[in-house]
């Protein structure tokens, strides 16, 4: 008796549609790279200090900017000074206690007391500023 032997074809894998698709993906995670999570939303040219510190950025802070301009921005969204202190009082007792203040060196004298002032009436004790090292 005689059986019939199917041949078997070898397997062929399309490679354009893998390089098509590798390609694709290359570039997905070499613009991804690029983003950067920390940047401000807003240019700010911070102050010089000849006795700034760096701190570990590990923590998480909750930012309040001031901008040349007198823009106020809390984590990078337009507030107003009269809503600031209430914002800060509905956030979180641990991003409360990490709250940082980031003013640009023009901004006015006078928005950033108003932004201090608010600060301590929603019961912010310890308020860090960024600063940039002054040049030697």
């Amino acid at each position: 008796m005689k059986f019939a032997v199917r041949k078997r074809r070898a397997p062929s894998i399309i490679i354009v549609s893998l390089v098509d698709i590798l390609t694709i993906l290359l570039i997905f995670f070499v613009v991804s790279t690029t983003f950067k999570k920390d940047q401000p939303e807003v240019e700010i040219n911070l102050p010089d200090s000849k006795t700034s510190t760096s701190k570990p950025a590990e923590m998480e802070h909750a930012i309040v900017s001031v901008d040349a301009e007198d823009a106020l921005k809390l984590d990078g969204k337009a507030i107003a000074v009269d809503e600031l202190q209430e914002a800060i009082t509905n956030l979180p007792p641990a991003r409360r206690s990490t709250l940082v203040l980031k003013a640009d060196e023009k901004a006015s004298f006078g928005i950033i007391i108003k932004v201090m002032d608010a600060l301590k009436l929603a019961g912010v004790k310890n308020l860090p500023a960024f600063t940039q090292t002054a040049p030697k």
